[in-house]
């Protein structure tokens, strides 16, 4: 095996990366590695272009349970299946950041995998998008690179800023966390060339001043592994393949110039894509007509690139949105909590311009969590956002019923925009599932998925701390000039330069998420961004508080009542009983469900009646009776010198003859049956440590002189 390794030191921990011929057939590989965590990426290119109207990129993100140490998998499929939602997110991360920095007339196949071969306490994302990057570096594919990546994090309280942190404190910013310390932020760039061109952040209601302080942490880092990288690739790197650049007909640029560029004025002023749409299908149109010979894939890549520049000359230009809005115009805000249904625990409906979102929350107990056994983490998850985009959603005919990468991407979005203003375990115990379907789309539904979701959780009842609202931003960039768009509704999110997602509180940022077309947006620009993002976000707060200030009362009377309670661990195989035999009686008998924690805390999920029941149950079983207690009890058993009382499921006594009454008793049974509740009083224990108890000191006169 031949071997060159290089290394640099990126938050206090080394990084490697290793070219070796190991995968010596792929255009570009390497192996690297921070820690114990290593991944490979590799790149090839295809021989033969693709019959395509855009460029044929495809990234995927492989994990090997292997990779852990561990036998991962179901019970009876020990191998991997499809991609996990870490894994979709992860290669989602790799594809956003490389894909802007190719040339998208490129029509051969690209292929980037990145395999994680070990995993330990870094996470992979990170390593993914610099291997990427190197692995496209040093290859024969053309690409603008390299572009690098770092993961800045910041626990609550302290001013410095932590460079790719671990998981462990990463977790910590996680409905799941078992520390009194916070982590409040967790941010992902990338980027290049002292610009960013991708951004993914989870954080705890920070503050836009905050983020930006983490973004120019983040592009100090990323110049210092840019330099890492630029040397590796200027000493292994080979000569890239040339693009071919077609040349457009003269007579169909003339065609084009009659049909379309004497009429694209006509599009502005409407808030979709049909003016556009019909502008192009005339254009298609005069060319089957007219010069059927004509390549249409070409005419339509003409069409694009003409709609692109007019919209970014109307707005950097001429001052003017592809809609007619001002820049900071937000689209007709509706929002409603609840009044789809009685069955459902909470709802919310929430439009921003052509935009509908409609959002369903079902409240669960505890045993209801999603049960996570991945490769990066094994948690029970109680909070879980899904997101559908049905193909009517955008006037179109598709597949449904099958969640794509986008899907996934735009729910763990709003997922991780909503977590931070959930209650805590001990205040809400219930396991929460938000499904939000994007009716109507024209925009940003990830965003939207937001609004409607907080919505739903307020109609729930859920104690939320307080309500979260999300918008998308968008860019258009020529030169040193530029505009940002607040609230970018089609045609601008297609033709734009970026999309930025924003979401969070009135107190702060919960979720960002920034994609791009160039090759990066300048901070100053992100600033402008957040500064804008917030006016918008504090706009649509206003629309849904109006609508409900605060989440309602009472939780749905169609959601299980939840009782929680708590006992010492020891006391935990009391109420499990032998083979589980004490605590399936119980919820045969009383059709609730319990879940019992390793602390002693108790989960009771069922209807009100049966959960105060089993409740009961519970308290009875783990009773510990003192001295000078009173209770109740029943008869099990009379015998000449006194009676067996049972005081709980796991729990008896004697009542010895002269402590039955306060006068003589010359036969127990005449006085006392079997099945027989009786007053009792703790008197104390005997010498086998059995409780000792008295029927007449509870009370004197429950038994009778004959």
């Amino acid at each position: 095996m031949t071997s060159k390794k290089f290394e640099i030191e990126i938050g206090g921990e080394k990084m490697v990366a290793e070219f070796n011929d190991l995968a010596e057939n792929a255009h570009g590989s390497v192996i690297l590695r921070c820690g114990d965590t290593v991944v490979l990426a590799t790149a090839v290119i295809s021989k033969n272009e693709k019959d395509s109207n855009f460029f044929p990129l495809t990234v995927e993100y492989e994990e090997r349970f292997y990779a852990t140490g561990q036998i991962l998998g179901s019970r009876f499929i020990r191998r991997e299946g499809r991609p996990s939602d870490e894994a979709i997110l992860s290669g989602r991360i790799v594809d956003r950041t490389i894909r802007p920095l190719f040339d998208q007339t490129i029509r051969n196949e690209v292929q980037v995998i990145v395999t994680v071969l070990s995993l330990d306490k870094y996470d992979p994302d990170v390593l993914g998008v610099i291997a990427s990057s190197l692995a496209l570096g040093i290859s024969k594919i053309p690409w603008n690179g390299p572009v690098s990546a770092v993961r800045i994090g910041k626990l609550k309280g302290k001013n410095e800023f932590l460079i790719n942190p671990s998981y462990e404190a990463r977790n910590l910013l996680t409905p799941e966390k078992n520390t009194n310390e916070e982590y409040e932020l967790d941010l992902l760039a990338c980027g290049k060339d002292g610009v960013i061109n991708m951004i993914e952040v989870a954080s705890n209601e920070v503050s836009e001043e905050v983020l930006m302080k983490a973004l120019d942490k983040a592009k100090e880092e990323i110049e210092k592994i840019q330099k890492f990288q630029e040397t590796i690739i200027k000493e292994l790197g080979v000569a890239k393949m040339e693009v071919k650049k077609v040349e457009i007909p003269t007579d169909l640029k003339e065609a084009f110039e009659k049909v379309v560029v004497t009429k694209i004025d006509t599009i502005v002023g409407e808030a979709g894509k049909d003016k556009i749409y019909a502008l192009e299908e005339e254009w298609l149109q005069y060319l089957n007509e007219n010069m059927p010979e004509a390549d249409q894939k070409l005419a339509k890549v003409l069409f694009d690139e003409a709609i692109n520049d007019f919209i970014h000359k109307k707005a950097i230009e001429d001052g003017v949105r592809f809609d007619g809005r001002g820049f900071d115009e937000l689209r007709p805000l509706y929002a409603k909590a609840g009044g789809v249904s009685s069955v459902l625990h909470g709802s919310g409906i929430f439009y921003r311009g052509g935009t509908h979102i409609f959002s369903a929350l079902t409240l669960g107990g505890p045993s209801d969590s999603q049960v996570i056994n991945g490769m990066e983490s094994q948690i029970n998850k109680r909070f879980m956002h899904h997101y559908n985009f049905p193909p009517f959603s955008s006037g179109e005919v598709g597949r449904v019923g099958v969640t794509n990468r986008r899907a996934t991407g735009h729910g763990a979005l709003a997922e991780k925009a909503l977590v931070p203003i959930l209650p805590d375990k001990e205040i809400f115990p219930y396991t929460i599932r938000i499904v939000s379907e994007a009716l109507a789309s024209n925009g940003s539904t990830s965003m939207g998925s937001v609004c409607g979701s907080t919505l739903a959780l307020m109609d729930a009842g859920v104690p939320i701390k307080r309500p979260v609202a999300g918008i998308a931003s968008g860019l258009m960039m020529s030169g040193d000039k530029y505009k940002v768009l607040t609230d970018i509704q089609g045609p601008e999110d297609e033709h734009g330069d970026m999309d930025f997602k924003v979401a969070g509180t009135r107190e702060g940022v919960t979720a960002v998420q920034m994609d791009v077309k160039v090759n990066g947006i300048p901070l100053p620009i992100l600033k402008e961004a957040f500064e804008k993002a917030k006016l918008a976000r504090i706009k649509i707060l206003d629309v849904i508080e109006a609508e409900i200030k605060e989440p309602r009362k009472e939780i749905s009377p169609r959601a299980p009542r939840i009782i929680s309670m708590k006992i010492r661990p020891d006391q935990i195989g009391m109420v499990i009983g032998g083979g589980g035999k004490v605590i399936n009686e119980i919820k045969d008998n009383t059709g609730v469900e319990i879940n019992i924690e390793e602390d002693g805390t108790i989960y009771i999920t069922g209807e009100a009646e049966g959960a105060k029941k089993a409740q009961a149950i519970i308290e009875s079983i783990v009773r510990e009776f003192k001295v000078g207690d009173r209770t109740t009890g029943v008869v099990t058993r009379v015998a000449d010198f006194g009676v067996i009382v049972e005081l709980g499921p796991k729990t008896d006594g004697m009542v010895h003859i002269s402590e039955m009454a306060n006068f003589r008793i010359d036969k127990v049974e005449n006085y006392i049956k079997v099945g027989m509740s009786v007053p009792i009083l703790i008197k104390g224990l005997d010498d086998k440590g059995r409780l000792k108890l008295s029927i007449k000191d509870a009370d004197p006169n429950f038994i009778q002189k004959k």
